[in-house]
């Protein structure tokens, strides 16, 4: 093809799409006002290239009336700031799922199953709950792709975790509650990959497997203990939440590790086990009496002291207070002590009340 011909047919593709983009920033502001105006701009300040290239003027609009009908109709979503309801309600995508109008379906039937919700955290759990049996869509590996949309997955009647996770998230944000996916590429031991979901409430972010609604709450799910062991400072075995607004860094995407396109926040550090730390930390052997032998008891109903050919280095942790009230159980037999001034404690059984 001529050069000048293929010049001129890329810039008449930017100068189209920019009259999409313009037309949809002014549509936004003369119907919402001010506020639809920034969350028009925002949109396209996040878009992939691909989106610039094929979405129009409408499906952007619908996605935005509907954002909005949800901000004004649900109590919770009112509360929303509105940097988070832009980043994780507003988004019409969570990666690089096919793009669909998913809020005009799941809007009138999550409405219903939130109806009874007084809270987001309560809106959540109604949906994660009673979502999946709805659109009857459930966990299988036989689903065609791992990044489905809720309607193929629809279609299919089948997911793995990425697509549960976007039938969640999607759901959420079609009622007004802050969502977005959470994950990692690697598991510390290297046994594969996962996907789940975050949800915004009162300031905190919360996580929960998609279709494995938990009576009990949040922050629970099978996959606990190996997010505990996540090393933040490795991309590849980190837990990465996913972003509209550019963070310079990328949600990784094992189906396609080298698109960039999604942006990603490392919250690592909200799922590893906390290090204890040396303040307030004092170390205790046990011994039956001075002179005596070190016996095996439990401390505060938490830690238990070493014995028999433990090294005599190998001691109880506990954080404890000096002064404070340490309770001793020995045989079945409950005692206590006040702790004494020192790192280290040696307590004697036949001294303790």
């Amino acid at each position: 093809m001529n050069k000048k011909l293929v010049i001129f047919w890329y810039l008449l593709t930017c100068w189209a799409w920019g009259g999409e983009v313009e037309n949809f920033i002014e549509a936004a502001e003369k119907k919402h006002g001010e506020f639809g105006e920034k969350a028009a701009r925002f949109l396209v300040e996040g878009m992939p290239e691909g989106d610039r290239e094929n979405l129009g003027r409408d499906f952007l609009m619908t996605n935005l009336d509907l954002a909005l009908k949800a901000k004004k109709e649900f109590s919770w979503a009112k509360k929303v700031p509105d940097g988070i309801f832009l980043n994780d309600v507003l988004p019409y995508a969570s990666l690089d799922e096919t793009r669909e109008d998913w809020r005009s379906f799941f809007y009138p039937n999550c409405k219903e199953l939130v109806k009874g919700a007084r809270t987001t955290t309560e809106a959540a759990q109604a949906i994660n709950k009673g979502i999946f049996n709805l659109i009857k869509v459930h966990y299988n590996t036989g689903r065609k792709a791992p990044n489905q949309s809720p309607a193929e997955s629809i279609k299919l009647g089948k997911a793995t975790c990425t697509g549960l996770s976007i039938i969640l998230v999607d759901a959420c944000r079609s009622v007004g509650i802050p969502a977005r996916i959470a994950g990692t590429a690697l598991w510390f031991n290297k046994r594969g990959n996962h996907t789940w979901v975050e949800i915004y409430d009162n300031g905190n972010w919360y996580f929960t497997g998609a279709d494995e609604y938990d009576a009990k709450g949040f922050n629970r799910g099978w996959f606990t203990g190996d997010a505990s062991k996540a090393i933040e400072d490795q991309w590849q075995h980190a837990i990465w939440a996913s972003s509209w607004k550019k963070t310079g860094s990328n949600f990784p995407m094992v189906w396609d590790i080298r698109n960039k396109e999604v942006s990603g926040v490392n919250v690592t550090s909200r799922y590893v086990k906390k290090k204890k730390t040396s303040e307030g930390m004092v170390y205790f052997r046990m011994w039956d009496r001075k002179g005596g032998k070190r016996v095996v008891a439990v401390l505060n109903e938490v830690v238990k002291t070493k014995a028999g050919t433990a090294d005599l280095n190998d001691m109880a942790e506990l954080q404890i207070k000096v002064g404070e009230v340490l309770r001793v159980t020995l045989d079945g037999e409950t005692r206590s002590v006040k702790v004494p001034t020192g790192k280290t404690v040696d307590l004697y059984w036949d001294q303790l009340k």
